[in-house]
């Protein structure tokens, strides 16, 4: 007689989508620095996205029978002013809370759109080679012999001041640094082996790019981004702290240190020491974050 085979249930494969994901919760939980970081700038950013919850007043309220009043531990500060006023009353920690949005705004699109510029320059500089890449090369490079700080001083001093125009003016000006990085790497990808035998078995260049060369861009640009995001947050300061950056009614950290400036000398150096405070923080915290990926996308850093 025949026995009855019992059938054998399917054997399920873990897609590399996920296995990456839990290769990478894994290297995040033993960086206990990375965890750091993550923990910062996700609190910043529920700061950002919860500000009207967590703000004691309206930033933009003005009440000058509380205006200069210090840190509320100090002699002549109150709890309903936790971090003081300024010399218009205006409360400091709600208007430190509403400008963790503009900052986190900047740094976050205005390192999109540097990463998306810079990707599709570089790839076509990169892979069609030429002209092409004899003409962007040469405009990136143009962009690139000007100091960055001087470039950009001019350009928001041309655009005006807002929000669209500060995202804009980082993410046009940071996008060369992108398409450098990213044509060095497609330059060496498709030198490759496993690139050069997908065209020679007459795979179009477009399916090329979007399946075998862009994915392994991955890495480089995440990590570029993470750190470019950190610097954005400076230079945005750095713009506010000239007049350059939001309008001056918009509560930002860059105009938080344009004010605390003028009130140095009046003895009110709480102005400028927490909105400087919350910089250094929220940057320490990407920074840390972006080490963290730079180890973690590069195989060499694996073992």
């Amino acid at each position: 007689m025949e026995q009855a085979i019992a059938p054998t249930a399917p054997i399920r494969q873990s897609s590399p989508v996920s296995g990456r994901s839990a290769h990478l919760l894994r290297l995040l939980r033993r960086d206990r620095l990375a965890l750091l970081g993550l923990v910062i700038l996700v609190g910043f950013v529920l700061i950002a996205i919860f500000a009207p919850l967590l703000a004691p007043h309206d930033p933009l309220a003005q009440n000058l029978r509380a205006s200069r009043l210090p840190p509320a531990w100090q002699e002549g500060g109150s709890w309903e002013h936790p971090l003081g006023t300024d010399r218009l009353g205006r409360d400091l920690l709600s208007r430190i809370l509403y400008g963790a949005r503009v900052s986190l705004l900047v740094g976050f699109f205005g390192a999109t759109l540097a990463c998306l510029l810079g990707l599709v320059a570089g790839v076509l500089a990169g892979y069609l080679g030429g002209w092409v890449d004899a003409l962007i090369s040469g405009l990136v490079n143009l962009l690139l012999s000007i100091p960055y700080l001087v470039l950009v001083i001019v350009v928001a001093a041309l655009v005006g001041r807002s929000l669209v125009n500060v995202i804009l003016l980082f993410g046009i000006t940071t996008a060369p640094l992108f398409a450098r990085v990213v044509r060095g790497e497609v330059l060496r990808l498709r030198a490759m082996a496993f690139v050069e035998a997908t065209v020679a078995i007459g795979t179009p260049p477009l399916r090329v790019l979007l399946r075998h060369i862009v994915p392994n861009l991955t890495g480089p640009l995440v990590t570029l981004a993470t750190f470019e995001m950190s610097a954005m947050i400076f230079y945005e300061a750095g713009l506010g702290f000239l007049g350059l950056s939001v309008p001056p009614n918009v509560p930002s950290w860059g105009n938080l240190l344009s004010t605390g400036r003028e009130s140095l000398m009046a003895g009110m150096p709480w102005l400028s020491l927490y909105p400087g405070l919350a910089i250094a923080l929220t940057a320490l915290g990407i920074n840390l974050l972006g080490d963290w990926l730079r180890d973690a996308t590069d195989p060499r850093m694996r073992r």
